[in-house]
């Protein structure tokens, strides 16, 4: 089965994998390249819309990867600001020939067929804001085949919550899946996802996902099977709650119950001790 995890457990597996195993730089090509694995970019135009942290940087390592196989790509910047492994490749890529520039209101997507959000990681919270938000809607209007790298921007990794974020048509998850990739608003907002192995060295075992052919074990049994809003409003929680997952999982230990929250393409199951994932849009890497 496929692990899902919490933010900060990705992001502790994360700094113990550079601390004793890989470097940042080294695991920002590795996320790179499999976002290029994924994804056919032949006879394609594409852009890259990079934020200031290793989300854009990931983006920037992508361009250098385009430009060396001699894929037309430009990247599109909404920040000053670059992370150290970030702006290594950004050179590297306009070394490359690859069109860097800031983005503003005049960019124009629909010259693109594929269009790479970069902007926010899954460490991102609250509501976008600025050139970010501004490119955000300018993605969603467009025609253009949607790519998320590692989650969609704007939507919180751990409540899969969000105010204004990124519609994609593939959403690449990095190292492990996140619990916001299924639960709250993230299933409207993501057609297809994909995990890609990293070499992240997991800090915490945590959640899984599960086919959908395993989902049936569940039902019954004094399950109790509701929509996320239905559980909020029964429970008096508000689904901003920085870790729903737990709360969810308090609930089913408190009940003695299975709690199973449901949207049309995706469901969390929580067991008391034990939670599962399951989502139609999701394909595991086994």
């Amino acid at each position: 089965m496929d692990h899902v995890i919490s933010v900060s457990n990705m992001r502790k597996s994360d700094a113990h994998t550079i601390e004793h195993h890989t470097s940042g730089a080294q695991l920002m090509k590795k996320a790179a390249q499999g976002v290029f694995a994924a994804v056919n970019w032949k006879q394609k135009r594409t852009a890259i819309i990079c934020g200031g942290g290793n989300n854009g940087g990931d983006g920037y390592a992508l361009a250098e990867i385009l430009g060396e196989n001699n894929f037309p790509c430009s990247v599109y910047r909404v920040s000053d600001k670059f992370s150290e492994d970030g702006l290594y490749y950004c050179k590297r890529a306009e070394k490359m020939g690859v069109f860097v520039d800031m983005f503003d209101e005049y960019v124009d997507f629909e010259d693109y067929d594929i269009i790479v959000d970069c902007i926010f990681g899954t460490g991102f919270k609250g509501k976008p804001e600025g050139l970010a938000q501004k490119a955000i809607e300018k993605i969603n209007s467009s025609s253009a085949y949607v790519v998320s790298v590692d989650i969609n921007s704007g939507l919180n990794g751990d409540t899969g919550v969000a105010e204004c974020a990124v519609k994609s048509d593939l959403t690449v998850s990095v190292g492990y899946f996140k619990t916001g990739m299924f639960i709250n608003d993230a299933p409207k907002l993501i057609k297809k996802l994909v995990n890609v192995d990293i070499g992240i060295h997991l800090d915490e075992v945590q959640y899984h996902l599960i086919d959908k052919s395993q989902t049936s074990h569940f039902m019954g049994y004094g399950s109790v099977i509701m929509t996320a809003e239905e559980f909020c409003e029964k429970f008096d929680v508000d689904k901003n709650t920085p870790d729903f997952v737990s709360t969810v999982i308090a609930k089913s230990c408190q009940t003695k119950q299975i709690i199973i929250i449901k949207s049309e393409k995706s469901l969390m199951i929580a067991d008391q001790t034990y939670v599962y994932f399951q989502a139609d849009y999701a394909k595991s890497e086994k």
